[in-house]
């Protein structure tokens, strides 16, 4: 056999299921590899909806997905949305084909230094250089893609390689893709006993003059909710996440939780009081940016910090280990409960939205949060929407959504998909919209299409910029020509439709929502 088929063999054998593909000349022996494997090739017409739709995947699927890049220049096309995925700890493994080993030193003009573009947003890089280790080389990316936390793993397959003859294929283990909890002796090690102590002593100290806080951060399950929120209610001690939480299990019957503002000065306000905060998988809270004459650090002068688990350990079973030592009945946890909002009516705005969105959810959606200015209030919407999941993006790198929904609705083929998407972001990543069509993916996506990058003109305010001149206004404006969401969808292959009041807004995403297949709604205000 030949490399690549050793390398794609290998991907399979591990269980790996899916591959974003966006392939050039140096990958041709390994899309006919994939031609006899069992791994699901999905093409994405560029490679930030490549990385984007396998960061969706593996926040969903708990496990990764493949991407299949062109050289360095497109690995970099990547680069944006595995920064995001980085930032969230999803794994993912980058398959990025070189010229041959022995076309190095004609320095053509592809030529470039992809593990230096590599090591900017991977934690494992490595060049395999010689066809008899490609499949121990893949093996090795894998289990650092299924490190805890999981990580990007980047692995660089010269032609040649590819091409070449080989014997050895590595023996690989079964679900090499890390467990959903881990076995009990491992909690035993990674939940230090003195650490359950030191944040139950802080807890049961709690009182009005002491207020303490638990931050829990990264993937926040229903059952971690559940957990903390037992522990907060039984110890009066108030429970919030991160601001960009992984991914958070929400809706009817799971515990509450409030997220962290964005705004640094709401978040100040909201900790201002709090002496002790419990930091459950989440690092303490700081400013997504700088701002002349405001802290970066949001915690108050004072604030004990309390290290119940790190990104690395197993939230879960700290919580339950701190909820063993305090006693605690889980049954304690407070519940959202009570019914979805009303229908809005009338004026179509970002709060409307909100509401009409938050009455329509449908059971068990994955909302895929891209929605900057135009989508901020519909995570309080939905607080009592039927249970559902939340996937948001994090790392500042806007394009994500539209991508990362792919991901999550190939992750998840029997649940729908809820895109939120700024018109501004949504056209760094509008290709997803092909891929959605080709795959006919469950996805309904809700373009908030108020025609400016409305995030900048807050953010120039915000730094203390005084005026805001022609220039500055034209560079944070996206309309003249604006731009036709719904008429782009349609050249893409997607079912679109536009509204511009809440009736018809409610009448197509009441309709979008209860079939299947991809549909755009181009919200206009």
């Amino acid at each position: 056999m030949n490399g690549a088929k050793a390398l794609v063999d290998t991907l399979s054998q591990a269980g790996i299921e899916l591959c974003f593909s966006n392939p050039g000349t140096s990958e041709m022996h390994i899309l006919e590899a994939l031609d006899t494997s069992d791994l699901r090739c999905v093409l994405c017409l560029a490679e930030g909806v490549a990385s984007g739709a396998a960061d969706g995947y593996g926040r969903m699927a708990e496990k990764p997905a493949v991407t299949l890049l062109h050289l360095g220049p497109g690995f970099t096309n990547a680069m944006a949305n595995l920064h995001n995925a980085r930032r969230a700890h999803t794994p993912i493994i980058n398959i990025v084909g070189d010229h041959p080993n022995y076309h190095q030193q004609y320095d053509v003009p592809l030529s470039s230094d992809i593990a230096g573009s590599a090591s900017v947003v991977s934690q494992w890089v490595r060049r395999c250089r010689q066809v008899d280790q490609l499949a121990a080389d893949t093996v090795a990316a894998i289990e650092a893609a299924c490190h805890t936390p999981s990580q990007i793993a980047s692995l660089i397959v010269p032609a040649d390689v590819s091409w070449g003859q080989t014997q050895h294929v590595a023996p690989v283990v079964p679900a090499l893709c890390r467990p959903a909890s881990m076995p009990d002796q491992q909690v035993v090690e990674q939940v230090v006993e003195q650490v359950v102590e030191q944040a139950a002593h802080c807890l049961q100290s709690s009182q009005p003059d002491e207020p303490v806080a638990l931050l829990l951060g990264g993937d926040v399950t229903e059952a971690q909710i559940r957990c903390a929120s037992a522990i907060a209610n039984h110890a009066g001690a108030a429970l919030y996440c991160d601001t960009f939480p992984s991914r958070i299990a929400r809706g009817q019957g799971c515990g509450r939780i409030e997220r962290m503002p964005y705004l640094p000065e709401m978040a100040a306000d909201l900790l201002k009081n709090i002496k002790h905060i419990v930091l459950v998988g989440a690092q303490p809270p700081v400013s997504f940016f700088a701002y002349p004459h405001l802290d970066s650090w949001l915690l108050p002068d004072g604030c004990s910090i309390h290290c119940l688990s790190t990104p690395q350990q197993d939230a879960g079973a700290a919580l339950a280990a701190l909820a063993e030592h305090l006693s605690v009945d889980i049954a304690e946890a407070a519940v959202y409960d009570a019914a979805p909002p009303q229908l809005a009516s009338g004026e179509l705005n970002p709060s409307t939205l909100s509401q009409s969105i938050g009455a329509l959810l449908v059971e068990d959606t994955i909302v895929v949060d891209e929605g900057i200015t135009g989508g901020a209030e519909i995570f309080l919407t939905t607080a009592n929407s039927p249970r559902h999941d939340w996937i948001i993006q994090g790392g500042g790198a806007i394009g994500w959504g539209l991508s990362a929904a792919v991901g999550a609705a190939l992750a998840c083929p029997e649940r729908k998909v809820l895109c939120l998407e700024g018109d501004g972001s949504g056209l760094y990543s509008n290709q997803a919209l092909w891929t959605m069509a080709r795959e006919n993916l469950d996805i309904t996506i809700v373009i908030f299409a108020n025609r400016n990058y409305a995030i900048l003109q807050f953010e120039y305010l915000h730094v203390g910029a005084q005026e805001m001149g022609a220039c500055a206004e034209s560079q944070m404006s996206i309309g003249n020509p604006d731009i036709d969401y719904a008429g782009l969808a349609e050249a893409m292959g997607v079912r679109a439709s536009k509204a511009t009041t809440m009736e018809e807004f409610n009448q197509q995403f009441g309709e979008a929502m209860s079939q299947c297949g991809p549909w755009l709604i181009e919200a206009i205000y």
